[in-house]
């Protein structure tokens, strides 16, 4: 069994990011925790507060576009850095409860602001027995 992980690889000018776990949900957690990284030391960032988040496509590398988003939308809206993800998929369906707490710039040093996460190097697949989604963020 492998352990679930997260890691950035090269991309030009913007980064990517790539989770894997056992489940489709596993490494979508894992996709989030590497956006987060590269705005701060995920140990930086406590999960004080909670909020839910909810997407829905059929198309499991769109669903993966719209979760980043989705979060990347929670963060420029309620001022929020994240570092914990529970997701669900199901039929078509994610919904995930999401742990962090407001910047604070002074602590968590963010490094640069993500804008979006694009459809550029978009994949959802298994390989192995193991769930890889990966996309470029642009920065």
């Amino acid at each position: 069994m492998t352990i679930p992980r997260w890691e950035h690889f090269e991309h030009q000018a913007d980064i990517g990011v790539r989770g894997s776990g056992t489940t489709q949900a596993q490494a979508f957690e894992q996709a989030a925790l590497a956006m987060y990284a590269i705005v701060s030391d995920l140990s930086s960032i406590e999960p004080k507060q909670v909020i839910n988040v909810t997407c829905r496509d059929t198309d499991h590398e769109l669903l993966l576009v719209d979760w980043l988003n989705a979060l990347i939308f929670e963060t420029a809206t309620r001022k929020m850095l994240f570092s914990r993800f529970a997701v669900n998929i199901e039929d078509g369906q994610l919904t995930a409860t999401v742990w962090g707490e407001s910047i604070n710039i002074a602590r968590h040093h963010p490094a640069v602001e993500i804008k979006g996460a694009t459809y550029t190097e978009l994949k959802v697949y298994q390989k192995q027995g193991q769930w890889i989604a990966q996309c470029i963020v642009d920065v």
